[in-house]
């Protein structure tokens, strides 16, 4: 389920290898050189920029950066398909062995794990449903990171981003597969691109603990309990079954108003931003929120799933099980 992934591979890491003098030769092209503070660096391309499959590398006497590429799609070709922890470790492998590297031992500095989904319905009726995501930032629906169109929720680690991933090919003029085509697809990347050691509680993340089983299954499991830990909106409707009158229908009502408004994060932000206005009193502020926390312990009880969400949730689920 691992996708883009940079590299940096340090002189400090490895020793006798003149990387100025041999990796170059290794690239696929090479865009420039020029000096940075006095030193020597190269550019170059590593893969083929025609299929949006490749590397981009700088080299330096201090060592090598590979990033701003897809490592399944280096190993598998594209990435529809699903890069498995047995393919990581022979993903890196292959990558030593065109830059003759021992990539292995190199610290990764962007990590992003996704995975596709065949949906019934388009990507956007999903983005609907999702509310606020706890320590991150909800964007509108927008073109940011990488210029792709999607959903996205930022926090200090990186981001989560959900988009239509058929767009996304067909606007940078790539091929579908024929298992994708005249579907709905939905891509859902979480993506770490900053202080990954505390990020993952690691002294240093290398390219060889990305296969490690231990450190793969905890990297799903984190990406299928962020999903879960968004909060789902306008998803709602009721369940007469578990109705027993109008203190039900009153509690249904509230919730259908704390769901219009981007869900329980969401309300309560807004209650404390009044109070902070001056708009209500501590007290009332306190009521409200006790309000809005009680109902929506409720929620299972007098209300159903909508349908969309149920399958979006079934198949996180089965995916984060299957890939484990």
């Amino acid at each position: 389920m691992y996708d883009n992934v940079d590299f940096k591979l340090r002189n400090t890491d490895v020793s006798e290898i003149d990387f100025l003098d041999e990796t170059p030769q290794y690239l696929d092209i090479v865009t420039g050189e020029h000096d940075f503070n006095g030193k020597r660096v190269v550019s170059g391309i590593l893969g083929n920029t025609l299929t949006d499959n490749y590397f981009k590398v700088t080299v330096s006497g201090q060592g090598v950066n590979i990033k701003n590429g897809s490592l399944c799609k280096f190993y598998l070709g594209n990435n529809f398909k699903t890069l498995q922890r047995a393919d990581v470790q022979k993903a890196i492998e292959k990558l030593s062995d065109t830059l003759h590297l021992p990539i292995r031992e190199a610290t990764v500095t962007r990590l992003d794990i996704a995975q596709n989904f065949i949906l019934k319905e388009p990507p956007d009726v999903y983005y609907s449903h999702f509310g606020e995501l706890q320590h991150s930032k909800r964007s509108p629906i927008t073109t940011v990171a990488g210029g792709i169109e999607g959903l996205y929720y930022f926090n200090r680690f990186g981001l989560s981003l959900f988009y239509n991933k058929l767009k996304e090919q067909k606007d940078k003029g790539q091929p579908i597969p024929e298992l994708y085509q005249n579907s709905h697809v939905m891509r859902y990347e979480q993506r770490y691109t900053k202080r990954l050691s505390k990020s993952f509680n690691v002294e240093r993340l290398t390219a060889a603990t990305l296969y490690n089983e231990k450190f793969y299954i905890d990297v799903i499991n984190r990406w299928r309990d962020n999903y879960f830990s968004i909060k789902k909106i306008n998803d709602i409707s009721l369940n007469f079954e578990a109705m027993k009158g109008r203190k039900d229908l009153y509690t249904f009502g509230v919730l259908f108003l704390i769901e219009s408004q981007g869900g329980e994060l969401s309300m309560i932000a807004q209650i404390n931003e009044a109070y902070k206005t001056g708009k209500l009193t501590r007290r009332q502020a306190d009521e409200m929120k006790l309000v809005v926390r009680d109902t929506c312990k409720v929620k299972e009880g007098i209300t159903v799933k909508n349908d969309a969400i149920l399958e979006l949730d079934r198949k996180v689920a089965q995916a984060a099980k299957y890939y484990r």
